[in-house]
């Protein structure tokens, strides 16, 4: 058995919700410290208070800032050094999509998209390393998707960047082997979370498609997230349905992929 392993500061992005505020309560038992970062400062403060009350021996921190802004990535950073914490784990968990075709997206929602999925993710990866190589130690893990893996009309630029996080996550984790750090990529089918109702575009728009018997819950996504992280793992695909699926996508080649998302149900 795998005990699992503890850490002395933890920082979670898009912490208020979903898989960020579920992160937060699986980490609270291993942890000394929790910086909380996300844009909703408010739901932040009552997180906390809320594990203050649970888990009165770990610190925690909120830090109120939007990733999709220039300069977010580097104001979580300078809060964090001001604390004089020194975070060993890492949660690249913020992340936007926006479900509808390309040619009729908004570019701030595109851009904001693009800032938060793949340069917030690189800049604060980029920001937190050199101290965690000082000591030895640590680990980072970036949320990803199965999206990652396959070309999605309606969601092109969502899975690009994540197809990034994936690709991204492989290279770094070969880079820091020598120095103990350990780097996962987490890649999620569905989960019922906040996700879907702001990738949508206005209101009363139809459901983003999808089945339901692929759906795992944010509980249990999270639960082999962090399960993978203390086996070393390099990628996880929680829920056995989606594990079967990404080994399926892996294996057919690229022509064929392009033929089953030409079928896939589509928004009108």
């Amino acid at each position: 058995m795998v005990l699992s392993k503890q850490y002395a500061c933890a920082v979670v992005t898009g912490a208020s919700s979903g898989l960020g505020e579920e992160f937060v309560w699986q980490l609270a038992p291993r942890v000394g410290r929790l910086v909380l970062v996300a844009r909703r400062g408010q739901v932040l403060r009552e997180l906390a208070a809320q594990l203050e009350v649970e888990y009165p021996q770990v610190e925690v921190a909120v830090l109120e800032a939007d990733l999709a802004q220039p300069g977010g990535s580097e104001a979580v950073a300078e809060m964090i050094s001001q604390r004089g914490w020194s975070p060993d784990l890492l949660v690249n968990n913020a992340g936007l999509g926006d479900y509808g075709e390309f040619a009729s997206a908004e570019w701030d929602r595109i851009e904001a998209m693009l800032r938060v999925n793949i340069e917030a993710l690189t800049r604060l990866t980029h920001l937190m390393l050199p101290a965690m190589i000082r000591s030895g130690g640590g680990a980072v893990l970036n949320v990803s998707s199965l999206a990652s893996l396959m070309p999605i009309p309606d969601f092109a630029v969502y899975a690009a960047t994540k197809a990034y996080v994936t690709s991204f996550s492989e290279a770094l984790r070969i880079e820091l082997r020598d120095h103990g750090i350990r780097v996962l990529a987490v890649c999620p089918g569905p989960v019922h979370t906040g996700f879907g109702e702001v990738a949508q575009r206005g209101g009363n728009q139809p459901e983003i498609p999808g089945y339901e018997c692929f759906y795992v819950s944010k509980e249990q996504v999270v639960a082999e997230a962090l399960a993978a992280m203390d086996r070393g793992r390099a990628r996880v695909y929680p829920g056995l349905r989606i594990a079967a699926a990404a080994l399926l996508i892996s294996a057919v080649p690229i022509v064929l992929l392009r033929l089953a998302m030409g079928f896939r149900p589509r928004k009108s």
